[in-house]
């Protein structure tokens, strides 16, 4: 009898456990970034020899849709920058461009996520765009049920990559509207593959004013 107890016993942890993972209790709550600092964050060129600029420059006049990537080689990041660069076409339309930032430049790894995503590719080095708190999502990860489904979505979806880099840092989507207009979409994935949806990308891209060549003089 002892041992069965000890058994289920163990058992019974083990559930507890995983039903807890796959809550949200033990996940780090968001914290939301302010427009300021966003606009203060130094981003690098990919070129041979990269240009320090701030970001602020990305979106004051047209305004932005940005991804801060969590992994370059990561599947289910190729998978949501392809879902973005999906509304690439909309977006040129609405005059407002599409960029994103990694956080470490690895081999080709940037280069092979270029296919995936159609816009600009910059190097937030101080890891700025995934702040101001930064989030990890460790092995607790694997064991979550929706992680396993946006795995397999993902893969159904003909996605594939490597593991190179680092890739426990949660990434997010933003769209900055233009000049002081603010921040008018903030998504913070919460867990792998926790990807925006491409339709609150576009409706936020919609309500961006694009400065005018008389307010840009002022």
């Amino acid at each position: 009898m002892g041992m069965w107890s000890i058994g289920a016993g163990a058992l019974g942890a083990a559930a507890l456990a995983l039903l807890l993972a796959n809550t949200d209790v033990f996940l780090s709550k968001p914290q939301k970034a302010a427009l300021e600092y966003l606009e203060d964050i130094d981003l690098k060129t990919l070129e041979k020899e990269p240009k320090t600029f701030k970001a602020k420059k990305l979106w004051e006049k047209n305004g932005a849709v940005i991804m801060a990537v969590r992994r370059p080689g990561c599947f289910l990041c190729r998978e949501e920058a392809a879902d973005l660069s999906s509304l690439k076409p909309k977006l040129d339309e609405l005059g407002v461009p599409l960029y994103a930032v990694v956080k470490e430049q690895i081999k080709t790894e940037v280069k092979d996520f270029q296919p995936y995503f159609k816009g600009e590719i910059f190097l937030d080095e101080k890891k700025k765009f995934y702040g101001p708190q930064r989030r990890k999502m460790m092995f607790m990860g694997f064991i979550r049920l929706g992680v396993w489904y946006n795995f397999f979505r993902a893969w159904n979806g003909g996605f594939s990559g490597n593991l190179e880099g680092e890739g426990f840092i949660l990434g997010g989507v933003f769209v900055v509207g233009s000049g002081k207009q603010g921040i008018l979409l903030e998504h913070r994935e919460k867990e792998f593959g926790d990807k925006v949806n491409p339709l609150s990308v576009l409706e936020a891209a919609k309500k961006i004013k694009p400065q005018t060549l008389a307010s840009e003089k002022k």
